[in-house]
């Protein structure tokens, strides 16, 4: 049985609509790594629910739904999605599947996740869970490449959301987010480049521009992006994010960071301060400026969400607003 997670009374979408899976997160407490961990954290990971908490917290309006299994842990997420401000009104509690588990550690230096979600009520998602008139009514829709990757009926989703939002004229931005543990590269490359020859914003990583151009030659893979009817938006270069527009490159400088605590949710911060420049009417390399920052200020906590800023945290670090402890 699948049923509605939560109603709403609004009949407006929010602004940026986004679907995929949302899994608990389990990490150790201490140094001592999964193995000989006795005590662990709970929390939530996804990449889109990220993404719709930070633009929530930037002060724009998201919506978020996917499937969650109809178990203490989805109904956990769902409550957490809901209280950081994100609609989830087209969420679904199903019995056919259980919520998805994420396992994080650090172990000397380097982080590791072990997934169990497969069969998980998010990858049986299929075209059946989209609502046309919710996507449509949107300005941005946001998909990445791991809500392709969970099945084969979630790819069509995929799909068809992509179509519904050019029917109706609503921008599609696409993070390729690839994940190798989910699928191979030989799998994902032609799925990817499929979606990103659609989209309107592409976010990709330079290493997985890497992997999917499968070159390292810089200007060959600008010349691949120039192909594309998308604005690309290239993450990961060196100390800089790259424009990539009309046959042109604009460098965009990254922010410092004081002290890196935990680089995971970071891209996903970047994906949600470049959507609200987007939203907000700024120039691409502006927006791209917004993400850069709020990238850096994820860095800077432990955990995928808990480090997003608000809007006024943004505003602060920007106009180098002084800090009063008491």
């Amino acid at each position: 049985m699948i049923q509605p997670a939560a109603t709403s009374s609004s009949t407006r979408s929010p602004e940026v609509v986004t679907f995929g899976e949302s899994m608990g997160l389990l990490m150790p407490t201490g140094p001592k790594g999964i193995e000989f961990s006795a005590h662990f954290e709970k929390s939530v990971a996804g990449a889109e629910s990220n993404l719709a908490i930070g633009i929530a917290r930037l002060g724009h309006t998201a919506g978020w739904f996917g499937s969650l299994g109809s178990d203490p842990l989805g109904k956990y997420i769902l409550k957490l999605i809901r209280g950081e401000g994100v609609d989830v009104s087209r969420a679904t509690l199903s019995d056919a599947g259980p919520t998805g588990l994420i396992v994080r550690e650090v172990v000397s230096g380097k982080s590791s996740v072990y997934y169990y979600r497969r069969n998980s009520a998010a990858s049986l998602m299929g075209t059946g869970q989209l609502d046309e008139s919710y996507i449509a009514q949107a300005r941005i829709l946001h998909v990445t490449g791991i809500t392709a990757a969970l099945s084969a009926s979630c790819r069509e989703a995929v799909r068809e959301a992509i179509r519904i939002a050019k029917k109706h004229g609503v921008l599609v931005c696409f993070d390729p987010n690839l994940r190798l543990k989910l699928w191979t590269i030989e799998e994902a490359r032609p799925v990817l480049l499929e979606l990103a020859a659609q989209a309107d914003y592409f976010l990709p990583g330079l290493d997985e521009l890497k992997l999917l151009y499968q070159t390292d030659d810089f200007d060959a893979i600008i010349a691949k992006l120039n192909e594309l009817s998308a604005v690309s938006i290239v993450k990961g270069g060196d100390d800089e994010t790259y424009v990539v527009e009309r046959g042109t490159v604009e460098a965009v400088p990254y922010f410092k960071a004081e002290r890196v605590v935990d680089t995971v949710g970071a891209g996903d911060g970047f994906c949600a301060g470049f959507i609200t420049g987007l939203l907000k009417g700024y120039t691409h390399a502006e927006a791209v400026r917004i993400g850069n920052l709020i990238g850096c200020m994820v860095v800077q906590m432990e955990g995928d969400w808990e480090g997003l800023p608000t809007w006024d945290q943004v505003q602060a670090f920007l106009n180098k607003t002084a800090h009063i402890e008491r």
